[in-house]
């Protein structure tokens, strides 16, 4: 039986230069066209993965909370400022053909995704771009 391309799953280890690189690319996209939308990213690696987390702003209502809540307005602030926001997750499949996972918060999980073109592969900015609807 012939191979056939299972985008979820496998994947090459992402080695360091290339780790290096497209954490570069992926800032500087955001930077370009998500400034103002995000306090800061969060891009680690993890063998064949590459997990990308914002962090937020958070809006919080001026009366918030109540009398009775257990932490002051301030303190909540803090600890959401504190509280990523996962956005994706892609997969390594050599050169710059990447898979694309969305964080479902349904699920608490990483499920499989096409890209916007309907591949299954593309590039780190391609899988942010389709990801930053969580930053709106």
């Amino acid at each position: 039986m012939p191979w056939v391309f299972d985008p979820n799953s496998g994947g090459t280890k992402i080695p360091a230069a290339k780790q290096q690189e497209v954490r570069q690319r992926i800032e500087k996209f955001a930077a370009e066209h998500y400034a103002g939308k995000y306090i800061r990213l969060e891009i680690r690696f993890r063998a064949q993965f590459c997990y990308i987390d914002a962090y937020v702003e958070p809006d919080v209502p001026a009366n918030w909370p109540p009398a009775d809540w257990p932490q002051t307005r301030d303190q909540l602030i803090e600890q959401l400022r504190h509280t990523p926001t996962h956005l994706c997750r892609l997969r390594y499949f050599g050169d710059d053909d990447w898979g694309f996972a969305f964080y479902t918060y349904s699920n608490e999980k990483y499920e499989l995704s096409v890209f916007p073109n309907g591949s299954f592969t593309g590039t780190p900015e391609a899988a942010f771009a389709a990801a930053a609807m969580y930053l709106v």
